[in-house]
């Protein structure tokens, strides 16, 4: 925990030490969070929760407008007084594969959509759990050029999520380390509590992020049960689970994380809620870091 006098100096060993300015960090919420509510339903319901920011899915985002059209999607957002920050769940970019033709082609569709909606970058989860090698490797920051170059047509960033089964983007410093040696303007790193505590990754390793360079978080809480019966669906509401969430958050606020929170939980007693019940819980939850 911070002193009174770390709080005090704070601003003024970031600037020093050539950290991006800490801004304020938002509350956000995953449409995956209320995954069989739908589209209207789930923003509805989030608004009237005093909720202001969405993390929009494909499977619902598709749906909508296949039925009532790419304008009526927007209009709602619009209607209903709510950001779409970000696009999620686009799998399998970065590992090697034969054929990547259909994998392109829906990057290009998810990225048109996403842009026409007003979102600027998308989560790209690795979640890959064959067995590979150092070249491997090389193929991945290939991919991450690749598939950035297409991003860059429709001013999107990428961001590859690290996921704490994958057998070749599952840490941080993985995760950190292949985009740098990528290089590429559109592929930013970004970081997802669940995976970072209830993975490989170590506290240690958020002192080796460079200022600015995390450009989203998922916001989640690891529940307290025994580590063996963690799998990548077992997440909790922030502040319900043994996740040193202020921790991580003052870590992440050094380092110039100004940015959403974005809360993405796949229990079926979330997912199957009241949108607005779960929205309303999770605010208040949440709202003590927030305020913090």
């Amino acid at each position: 925990m911070l002193n009174r006098r770390e709080v005090m100096i704070l601003p003024v060993a970031l600037q020093a030490a050539g950290a991006a300015p800490a801004g304020k960090m938002t509350l956000c919420l995953h449409q995956t969070t209320s995954a069989a509510a739908g589209y209207r339903k789930s923003l509805e319901g989030y608004s009237r929760a005093g909720i202001t920011e969405v993390e929009l899915i494909a499977p619902q985002v598709d749906p909508f407008i296949r039925t009532d059209g790419l304008a009526a999607a927007k209009r709602l957002l619009s209607d209903l007084g709510l950001t779409a920050v970000s696009y999620g769940g686009m799998r399998g970019l970065w590992e090697p594969a034969p054929d990547r033709t259909k994998l392109l082609d829906q990057l290009r569709h998810n990225s048109e959509v996403a842009a026409s909606l007003g979102v600027d970058r998308m989560v790209t989860p690795c979640t890959a759990t064959e067995k590979y090698t150092m070249d491997d490797y090389k193929v991945v920051i290939d991919h991450m050029h690749e598939a950035g170059d297409i991003a860059r047509q429709f001013n999107m960033t990428l961001m590859p999520e690290f996921t704490r089964s994958s057998t070749l983007i599952g840490t941080l410093p993985t995760s950190l380390k292949l985009t740098r040696q990528a290089a590429h303007p559109n592929v930013r790193p970004m970081l997802d509590f669940y995976h970072f505590w209830s993975g490989l990754s170590k506290f240690e390793d958020l002192e080796t992020i460079r200022a600015g360079e995390i450009h989203h978080v998922h916001f989640q809480d690891v529940p307290d049960i025994p580590r063996e019966m963690l799998d990548n669906t077992t997440r909790e509401i922030p502040g319900t689970g043994v996740t040193p969430i202020a921790r991580i958050l003052n870590a992440l606020r050094a380092k110039g994380y100004a940015g959403p929170l974005s809360v993405e939980l796949f229990y079926p007693k979330y997912q199957n809620a009241d949108p607005y019940e779960m929205a309303r819980t999770i605010r208040e939850k949440a709202q003590r870091f927030l305020a913090s």
